[in-house]
């Protein structure tokens, strides 16, 4: 949710305030802030059986939020290529950028609409292999 160096950053205060802790009562609040920084993250749930997906949001790693939605028989799946950078920068006002390239399943409308992303693989052959299996497993169409 916050790319790497975030997370990193999220469990660096979560370390340090445990290590505070012990002298200051006011460290929860480094504890909670890095907990959340560093272990929320996203994903996608599917329930092949009811026909229906949900994106959610997992705060501090456990709490899931999300809305399902239900899968038409109208609506197709595909594959979308992803290059998204996560861009940092040091004291020294350097910027440090780390590339996240892959594949993106994207849940698509009957209209052509992006719903949400489904899943994602590393390669382009291994997306097709995962488009395969879930529009088998919900009854839909590929893009």
């Amino acid at each position: 949710m916050f790319g790497p160096a975030g997370a990193s950053a999220g469990i660096f205060l979560l370390v340090v305030g445990l290590a505070m802790i012990w002298f200051y009562g006011s460290a929860v609040v480094l504890v909670l802030l890095g907990a959340f920084v560093g272990f929320s993250s996203t994903g996608t749930w599917i329930d092949p059986e009811r026909k229906k997906v949900k994106y959610v949001t997992n705060l501090f790693g456990v709490f899931p939020l999300g809305q399902w939605v239900f899968v038409e028989p109208d609506m197709k799946m595909g594959v979308k290529k992803s290059n998204e950078v996560w861009r940092t920068y040091s004291r020294s006002n350097q910027s440090i950028d780390i590339a996240d390239k892959d594949y993106r399943l994207i849940l698509y409308t009957a209209q052509g609409k992006v719903i949400m992303p489904v899943g994602k693989a590393d390669n382009f052959e291994k997306a097709n292999v995962l488009l395969d299996q879930y529009t088998k497993k919900l009854g839909i169409g590929a893009v």
